[in-house]
């Protein structure tokens, strides 16, 4: 199968999860974190470039519209993993996060099977940006009270839109559920 620029740069970005993780929990050099932190932000941007190259030229694609949303839950769950493990992240916040993720998979999947599909909404893209970002400072994770308090308050952020985008895709989407029955 021949892959067009925005499928490239979704695998780019799968490919890119390993060595992320490699760098983050088990920091071979010196700036390790900054490394790790590097190589989130290529791959978050190649998420950011693949969508608006693909809506922009019209290589949407059934491999893209699956593969996108995996590998975007990959690296966002796999940095957040990462960040229990090094004691910078509650397991309960990641738990709930990842929980949402299942529960607008299971919808989509559920909608897709009827016909319908779910776009993602604003509350779900401004959750990815909190996430993402949120991410990038506890990795940093520079010791100053500015950064701590930044790193808090991201997480907390994150934490809400999380909820907010959840209950705005059930709410918007309730029919999906209802044509179930």
């Amino acid at each position: 199968m021949k892959m067009n620029l925005p499928n490239k740069l979704t695998m780019i970005r799968v490919i890119l999860i390993p060595f992320f993780v490699v760098f983050l929990l088990y920091p071979m050099v010196d700036y390790s974190n900054y490394i790790a932190t590097g190589i989130f932000i290529v791959a978050s941007l190649t998420d950011l470039a693949d969508g608006k190259i693909a809506r922009k030229y019209n290589l949407v694609t059934n491999f893209g519209k699956f593969m996108d949303p995996l590998a975007d839950k990959l690296l966002v769950c796999s940095a957040m993993i990462c960040l229990i493990e090094t004691g910078q992240l509650a397991a309960w916040i990641v738990i709930v996060i990842i929980s949402r993720d299942f529960i607008i998979s299971g919808f989509r999947l559920v909608a897709s099977d009827n016909g319908v599909v779910i776009a993602a909404s604003y509350w779900g893209k401004f959750k990815t940006t909190f996430q993402m970002l949120m991410i990038i400072v506890l990795i940093l994770d520079i010791d100053m009270e500015f950064f701590d308090i930044l790193g808090v308050i991201l997480t907390y952020v994150a934490l809400i839109l999380t909820i907010i985008s959840l209950v705005d895709y059930i709410v918007k989407n309730k029919q999906v559920l209802n044509e179930q029955n």
